[in-house]
């Protein structure tokens, strides 16, 4: 292997990458710069023209699938073998650092034949912790403490570090728990998944001479995304790099999305504050978008302040213009890219897997779903489940199912103790032998359970308590809408209280709740509703590979398409509502994410925002995103989706006039499709407040309800 070999087909700036091979070295590697190229040739030059052994070289990388494409193109590179003997310190960094673990750990308590537990190992044994004291899952549920810990442990914090900076009893439960896990976890032999790098930085920390035994292996450190460090992964680099200093970290600090998960993108910010002089590389040529894209996505990060600087531009030229599509609602959003899609792939211009569709939050997939099922787009969503398969709307599903057919015992099983309500499965199967042997439906089984004498006091008043709510929910179904019935149904059963535990989900769960009261909005009864939902639960997934991918703007990090939909561009969804109080940091992650989402585009981008959208079944109307307006003039605005106006070239300063005029006044006289005639009495914005002469009064958007003036 000569070095030409290694070296061609890179530019000037991964070339620099690649030779500088002494040394601290920062690669600031912007959006589809080819960083992953540029660090994979980066080993092979080390191997094949430094003389460096695979096994010198400490390279990290995120996920085990970015390390097995790393050693495959490697053993290309070097004409290697692709064994599991091969680069054998290349991978996770938990996957290192189990490895680590096994050799030396003893050294810090650990034991050879430790083994380890996932998340459901550690929420059992905090169960277990909470039993032993006595801590009811009513006062606090395991998994709000298993995040805690979880939490606590990326930040290096010990159980006595985290009860000595407890001040409510809230935090001083969790800190209890928190000992006795450890202590527990001990017993057992186990590691957690955070366990693997704090007890490794421990080790390396507490013993030099086994510090200094890998200090002096590794010869040469690289660490591939190293804006997503956390506190423990951080902690551990530090401590490996030895004496020549020569570790190499590739970046972008403008894609760093993973606050939430402890990620602190600070650290590759002060790169050159830990290695002073340390050689500073930037990839700024992007192999993956069009200018038009790079242009307005660069406008929207130009605005966050703690940012390194760079500037990418790409060979590719100008490109379509970034789109900007104003549409009257969530449905009319829905609509435009489902029509949009199917369009394109009807003319041959685009395959369905050309496009991804991408949002803030996992709820705002509802709409698209049930548009892409209309309109016949087939889809697939990554990184979650499809909306009406989610456990909550399920769960939810579940009790309006048992409301309606109360011989129901598959939906009955379902809620029976969601939430918890103490009803063990001896209590459940008398409770069910004993309703079979009578003429009793179930919920008026329950509404009679103290004429059994085969279950506990306690077990009989669980059950009655149900009783009660289901029957709440029955008469309901009859008087109320189906969004206010899931609305009463949710509150009603404490579900909102049960959902919301502290971890990154909660939010997401709360989220998927509102979009279902705002699904059920459009039917007129609950069975309307239930029916549309089961054959949306029951469509088939298509096991073929031509299809749209929905996903979060999270989950879309690292992927790229050649058509890209970003919807939702509304204050409030993106940047996310929490912003508002979270302050400047927040509202700069969320340009970032914004701006991820913009560089997953390679031709086509297109940015939806609604006049209006419906949240928790209200009717709410939210400004465009402010990060259009960051655009400025790198956009081109069709009002109202492309069959509906013109297209035209907008600045930053005529973002405010996007909303079109009122078209309606108090007291015009209006007739609608579906209400008749009637008289406007009020005006709020697009939200018109109609007095039909039936004698029914209405709320309805002027865009959105087709009404005529007359």
């Amino acid at each position: 292997m000569v070095v030409m070999d290694i070296l061609a087909g890179l530019n000037d700036a991964q070339k620099q990458s690649v030779t500088t091979t002494s040394g601290p070295l920062l690669i600031l590697a912007g959006a589809g710069s080819g960083k992953t190229k540029a660090l994979t040739h980066r080993i092979a030059y080390l191997i094949a023209n430094e003389g460096v052994w695979p096994e010198q070289i400490l390279a990290v990388t995120f996920t085990n699938k970015a390390a097995r494409e790393m050693r495959e193109r490697l053993s290309g590179l070097l004409g290697q073998e692709n064994t599991r003997t091969f680069m054998p310190w290349m991978g996770t960094f938990h996957g290192i650092c189990v490895r680590l673990l096994r050799i030396d750990g003893e050294a810090v308590g650990v034991p050879r034949n430790f083994i380890i537990y996932d998340e459901d190992d550690r929420q059992g044994l905090i169960k277990q912790a909470m039993k032993q004291l006595s801590v009811s899952d009513k006062e606090i549920k395991p998994r709000t403490i298993s995040s805690a810990v979880s939490n606590a442990k990326n930040e290096l914090v010990t159980p006595d570090e985290f009860e000595s900076t407890a001040q409510f009893p809230y935090q001083k439960t969790i800190a209890k728990v928190y000992r006795q896990y450890e202590k527990m976890r001990r017993e057992a032999g186990a590691l957690d998944f955070d366990d693997l790098l704090i007890e490794t930085v421990r080790l390396f920390r507490d013993h030099s001479t086994v510090r200094t035994k890998w200090r002096d292996k590794f010869t040469h450190i690289l660490i591939d995304e190293y804006q997503d460090t956390n506190a423990a992964q951080y902690a551990l680099i530090k401590l490996l790099v030895n004496n020549q200093q020569n570790i190499a970290v590739v970046g972008d600090d403008w894609q760093s999305i993973y606050s939430w998960r402890g990620a602190d993108f600070t650290n590759i910010l002060n790169f050159e504050r830990d290695f002073p002089g340390a050689t500073v590389i930037k990839l700024e040529q992007n192999y993956r978008s069009t200018a038009s894209i790079l242009d307005a996505a660069h406008s929207v990060i130009l605005k966050n302040t703690q940012r390194s600087d760079k500037k990418l531009w790409t060979a590719a030229g100008e490109g379509a213009p970034v789109r900007v599509h104003a549409v009257d609602d969530e449905t009319a959003e829905a609509a435009f890219v489902a029509e949009a899609i199917a369009a394109q792939v009807a003319i041959g211009t685009r395959r369905y897997d050309d496009v991804a569709v991408l949002y803030r939050t996992n709820a705002q997939s509802a709409p698209l779903e049930r548009a892409f099922m209309r309109y016949g787009v087939k889809y697939r969503i990554v990184g979650g489940v499809r909306f009406y398969d989610r456990k909550e709307v399920k769960d939810i599903l579940a009790y309006l199912k048992l409301a309606v057919q109360p011989r129901d015992r598959m939906s009955f099983s379902r809620v029976v103790n969601v939430p918890t309500r103490g009803i063990g499965a001896t209590s459940l199967e008398k409770f069910l032998a004993w309703q079979g042997s009578t003429d009793f439906d179930i919920i008026a089984a329950l509404s009679n359970v103290e004429q059994t004498s085969s279950l506990t006091p306690r077990a009989k008043a669980a059950l009655a308590g149900l009783g009660e709510i289901l029957r709440s929910i029955q008469a309901s179904i009859v008087n109320d809408a189906p969004a206010e019935v899931i609305e009463k149904l949710i509150k009603r059963t404490g579900y909102d209280t049960y959902i919301l535990d502290d971890t990154p989900q909660a939010e997401d769960r709360q989220e998927n709740l509102g979009a279902l009261i705002s699904d059920a909005s459009a039917f007129a009864s609950v069975d309307d509703f239930l029916e549309e939902a089961a054959l949306l639960s029951s469509a088939d997934s298509s096991a073929d590979d031509n299809e749209v991918t929905l996903m979060t703007l999270h989950a879309a990090k690292g992927l790229e398409f050649p058509v890209v939909y970003m919807v939702g561009m509304e204050e409030g969804i993106l940047p996310h509502a929490r912003v508002y109080e979270a302050g400047p940091a927040e509202l700069e992650e969320e340009r970032r994410l914004c701006y991820v989402g913009m560089t997953r585009a390679r031709e086509e981008l297109h940015l939806t925002y609604a006049y209006s959208r419906i949240t928790f079944g209200q009717r709410s109307y939210q400004p465009v995103s402010r990060f259009i307006a960051d655009m400025g003039d790198q956009v081109l605005q069709t009002t109202g989706g492309p069959d509906r106006g013109a297209t035209n070239r907008y600045t930053a300063d005529e973002f405010d006039d996007f909303f079109p005029d009122e078209p309606f006044t108090s007291g015009d006289r209006v007739k609608s499709q579906a209400f008749g005639k009637g008289t406007v009495v009020d005006v709020d914005g697009l939200a018109l407040t109609i007095e039909f002469d039936g004698g029914t009064t209405k709320r309805l958007n002027a865009e959105y309800a087709r009404l005529e003036k007359i």
